[in-house]
């Protein structure tokens, strides 16, 4: 079989599952391989790219050891550490965003979960600009309970973040403070609650490409609705700064398998579009159907809104968000 004879055969209604040989996704022709990808990103999502935004609402000091984070207390970064941010700086950014024509804006916030009086905040910052703005709103606070997940709900926020990072081999390398297990009880309270599960991972951390699969497999049996994929862009004092970062030929490998095995889903552009064609341009002709735009947590990103939406424009994809009206 060739890659874009299976392409067809996924748009007819074929599922990828982990019984079948997924090693074919590791020697087939990379050309044949994105296109066919773009060709299965046509047929389910269309031309639409879903643009979200975030705020990094409270930074530093989270307790996890995360192997790849600068927010670790257990690494030595330059992150800022502040705890969560007032209410008019959120508002602000928000209404930014939605200016910029965003269709999503989330709230980002450092540790193991958000609780207590800082949580009350959050839940009264989305309260506020689901009254004030149109634009989508999402959350990623960490370890929530399904009772939080409902207040945020009822709040105004229709998704929530929550990454599994890597393969459920390799998550104890890469993190030893929390579980694997812990991740997918999380997302499961997401779905339960009736919001957009949003979770995807890190590629580059000296994973096998057999976790790669296994990842993209994991985020197909749990039915997320949108995948952002990063590579790592090692950062100074943490456990992996010396790895080597990825080819653009190995990026766009894992997003047109990720489209493959996930034909329905955003699969969302994260860090580390600057090891790609134009910010990110190739990737969007391989499978990818929406991105992370405007300012990063903690890399610095070299695309803006404004350039995003011109490149993509310039791809023939639509960048206006649902609640712009015809004459905005």
């Amino acid at each position: 079989m060739d890659a874009l004879t299976l392409a067809q055969e996924i748009i007819n209604g074929r599922r990828i599952t982990r019984e079948d040989d997924l090693s074919f996704f590791l020697t087939c022709d990379l050309d044949a391989l994105c296109k066919g990808a773009d060709q299965i990103r046509a047929h389910f999502v269309g031309d639409k790219v879903d643009l979200c935004s975030i705020v990094n609402g409270r930074s530093g000091r989270c307790p996890e050891d995360c192997k790849y984070c600068a927010q670790s207390a257990h690494h030595h970064t330059q992150c800022e550490v502040y705890d969560f941010l007032p209410e008019q700086e959120i508002i602000e950014a928000c209404q930014m965003n939605e200016r910029e024509g965003v269709d999503r804006f989330s709230i980002v916030t450092s540790g193991r979960s958000l609780t207590g009086e800082e949580f009350d905040k959050a839940i009264h910052a989305y309260e506020t600009m689901h009254k004030q703005c149109k634009i989508d709103l999402c959350a990623s606070m960490g370890f929530l309970s399904a009772e939080q997940l409902h207040r945020l709900h009822e709040a105004g926020v229709t998704s929530y973040h929550h990454n599994i990072e890597t393969s459920r081999r390799n998550f104890p390398n890469i993190c030893t403070t929390h579980t694997y297990d812990m991740k997918v009880e999380t997302l499961k309270k997401v779905k339960a609650e009736g919001m957009c599960a949003c979770s995807g991972g890190i590629i580059g951390m000296g994973e096998t490409w057999e976790d790669r699969l296994d990842m993209a497999v994991s985020l197909a049996e749990l039915g997320i609705d949108s995948i952002p994929l990063n590579a790592l862009m090692p950062i100074a004092g943490t456990p992996l700064e010396h790895l080597p970062r990825l080819t653009e030929q190995d990026i766009l490998r894992t997003v047109a398998f990720f489209r493959y095995i996930n034909p329905t889903a955003n699969i969302r552009l994260g860090a580390g579009r600057a090891l790609l064609t134009n910010d990110g341009e190739t990737a969007f002709q391989s499978g990818a159907s929406a991105t992370i735009t405007g300012n990063m947590l903690t890399t610095v990103a070299c695309a803006t809104i404004r350039s995003d939406r011109e490149m993509l424009q310039n791809l023939g994809r639509d960048v206006t968000p649902e609640y712009w009206d015809e004459t905005h």
